[in-house]
């Protein structure tokens, strides 16, 4: 493991983070993608980072001109002050035929001029941090892979020599990198992108090797935003597991905090489920409002409904959620699944949790699949994510939207109640010539609760939850029928 000393910031937090605190000073490192991942913008988030510490920082181009460079760092807002740019790239000359070579292959003269080239700036410039960009075009010049590995090896020997941090640059795709560098450098660090069918690419980065260091392995998000690269780590909920207990969250409905046992355990998840309609996103908002008037801070993920929506809604419901937002204590965040990546997703939740929303809605877990190019991967990232939020003591409140009507089976597209730690049910049921709506808990972790079923209304009062519906049985079939001898006591579990 390298000293603490002897690391440095690649300029991106995110990779950092991933990365155990930075780069070892002093060693080659492979950043390989296809064009378009943003290698570029990478290298140059690494020199600006070393320009700003007052180091001195090389670009070394092949193929790209310095105007480029420079226009790519105006659509970040950049200046690249600091930063020299070296251009190592055949000029115009060449096109006439009277300047082509005859005696010896081109590949033999251009590829020790350019070697030459390289290690002249760089012994007069002595810098602290350079970018090679790119292997393609020494591979090119190099003909055979031979060679090519012989010039990376004796390259690798000068930049030790001036004890230089190193970034070679290749352009191929992570499936198909190249091995002959992987095998020489310190790190290669894999950009990726795909192509969704709907919506923005998908890009992620990868630490295929980075030697000594016990690094985050596997896919992390990132976006290529103006600024330069965002990347988002990939969530580990172990790193933060503790021990220790939290205090319930009430609904404000004393019938309905009866039906729980009291209410919500902190640091619990609670599966809202129901068909379209029930009263799901207005229950989850009747807990937010609760917990507002307790002092508390809490933040709302929207898929489906926009937040001006959700605001004239639950007004309409004698809930003030208007208030909370201009002061900054409740999050309202309306999600726009095809712009989204799940570790960003993620990351945003995670965020809100540090800045100290003790309460925190997703609706709905519907939207949060179709923010999914792998539904395989869906239950990983939620089962990462609500270990994270309950171990930091946060009431999580996921809306899960059932498939079933009156009468037919309730399934949801998602299957998701064994993650839960407690599941509220919504259904319809027909009786007395109208459609009505019962609320009952199906699962709780952490501790007793009620095991009836009673009446749920939405008013423009708010939330009404009723009586026991001890006049009915078969309710949960969507019709039920006149009990005639109704149980004269509660059962609980």
């Amino acid at each position: 493991m390298e000293d603490q000393e002897s690391i440095i910031s690649t300029g991106i937090t995110g990779l950092d983070s991933i990365l155990a605190g930075g780069l070892a000073q002093g060693r080659l490192y492979l950043i390989e993608g296809e064009p378009g991942s943003g290698k570029t913008t990478t290298a140059l988030q690494f020199l600006s980072e070393g320009a700003e510490r007052g180091e001195s920082v090389l670009y070394i181009t092949l193929a790209e001109s310095e105007l480029e460079l420079r226009s790519i760092a105006r659509s970040h807002g950049w200046t690249l002050d600091g930063i020299h740019i070296h251009e190592v790239i055949p000029d115009e000359r060449l096109l006439d035929a009277s300047q082509q070579y005859t005696m010896f292959h081109p590949s033999e003269v251009e590829m020790g001029d350019t070697i030459r080239n390289m290690v002249r700036v760089v012994t007069e410039r002595k810098p602290s941090r350079i970018v090679l960009d790119s292997l393609s075009e020494l591979k090119l010049l190099a003909e055979n892979p031979l060679r090519y590995r012989r010039q990376v090896l004796a390259l690798k020997h000068f930049f030790g020599t001036q004890s230089c941090t190193v970034y070679f640059l290749d352009d191929r795709g992570g499936k198909s990198g190249d091995m002959q560098v992987r095998s020489i450098v310190h790190g290669v660090f894999s950009l990726e992108q795909d192509a969704k069918e709907y919506g923005a690419e998908r890009r992620r980065v990868r630490v295929v090797k980075y030697r000594g260091v016990e690094f985050r392995g596997g896919y992390h998000d990132y976006q290529i935003r103006r600024g330069g690269l965002v990347v988002y780590p990939r969530l580990i909920a172990a790193e933060t597991r503790t021990i220790m207990q939290h205090p319930q969250l009430k609904s404000g409905l004393p019938r309905l905090d009866a039906l729980l046992g009291g209410g919500i355990e902190g640091g619990t998840s609670t599966l809202l489920s129901g068909p379209p309609g029930t009263g799901k996103s207005s229950l989850a908002a009747q807990f937010v409002s609760t917990a507002l008037k307790d002092g508390l801070c809490a933040a709302m993920f929207l898929f489906e409904e926009s937040v001006n929506n959700l605001l004239l809604r639950t007004e309409a419901m004698k809930m003030d959620l208007r208030t909370a937002l201009d002061a900054g204590t409740l999050e309202l965040r309306q999600i726009d699944p095809a712009e989204l990546t799940p570790g960003e997703f993620v990351h945003a939740v995670c965020a809100s949790a540090r800045a100290g929303a003790r309460v925190i809605v997703i609706d709905s877990l519907n939207g949060f699949m179709n923010a999914m190019p792998d539904e395989r991967l869906l239950m990983t990232h939620l089962h990462e994510l609500l270990t994270y939020l309950g171990q930091m003591g946060v009431v999580t409140l996921l809306v899960g939207v059932q498939q079933g009507m009156l009468g037919s089976p309730a399934t949801t597209t998602l299957d998701t109640s064994y993650l839960a730690d407690n599941i509220v049910m919504l259904r319809y049921f027909e009786a007395m010539g109208e459609v009505r709506q019962t609320i009952a808990v199906f699962k709780k972790r952490g501790g007793m609760h009620e095991r009836t079923l009673r009446r749920f209304t939405l008013t423009s009062e708010g939330i009404e939850v009723g009586e026991v519906l001890r006049e009915f049985e078969g309710i949960l079939t969507g019709v039920p029928r006149v009990n005639s001898a109704p149980v004269a006591r509660e059962g609980v579990a």
